[in-house]
């Protein structure tokens, strides 16, 4: 993944919200762990930085505060953002796409991975673990029903 874009990379490898995403920057990152104060929940978080988002965040312009800076050189503001995203994913032909919905697509690639609910809300920030199992309904099912089966036991 690594032509990826760091607005690409930090939705997707964070699971966070735009308003999050856009607040993010080298000083929120000790010891390869991402520090995120939700604006919208105030949960705090502790994300560890994975290894290819963190290579494609060392290659970003590193002359802001933020890693995601418009045209001017300014932080996003979330509307802006939206809007910016929006019209990126329309020039790529994938009018379905969305920010918020890389934050679903988070969630999902963890459940595939095998993450439990409660390792992905600590990443993502979900308390409920309803609003868990609506995020991750697209996990695939039949790699989860394989590895449900393999934990049987055999005879």
């Amino acid at each position: 993944m690594r032509s990826t874009t760091p607005q690409l990379a930090l939705l997707l490898y964070t699971g966070q919200r735009r308003g999050d995403v856009i607040r993010m920057g080298r000083q929120r990152v000790r010891a390869g762990v991402l520090y995120v104060a939700q604006e919208k929940t105030g949960v705090e978080l502790a994300i560890p930085v994975h290894p290819e988002l963190a290579t494609i965040i060392a290659s970003a312009p590193s002359g802001h505060l933020t890693f995601l800076a418009t045209r001017f050189g300014r932080p996003f503001e979330a509307s802006a953002f939206s809007h910016w995203f929006r019209d990126q994913c329309d020039v790529a032909g994938l009018p379905h796409c969305s920010a918020h919905g890389l934050r679903k697509a988070a969630a999902r690639r963890l459940a595939e991975a095998g993450c439990t609910a409660h390792e992905i809300g600590a990443i993502t920030g979900h308390a409920s673990l309803a609003e868990l199992v609506r995020y991750t309904r697209a996990a695939d099912q039949r790699h989860l029903a394989e590895a449900a089966m393999a934990t049987l036991p055999k005879g």
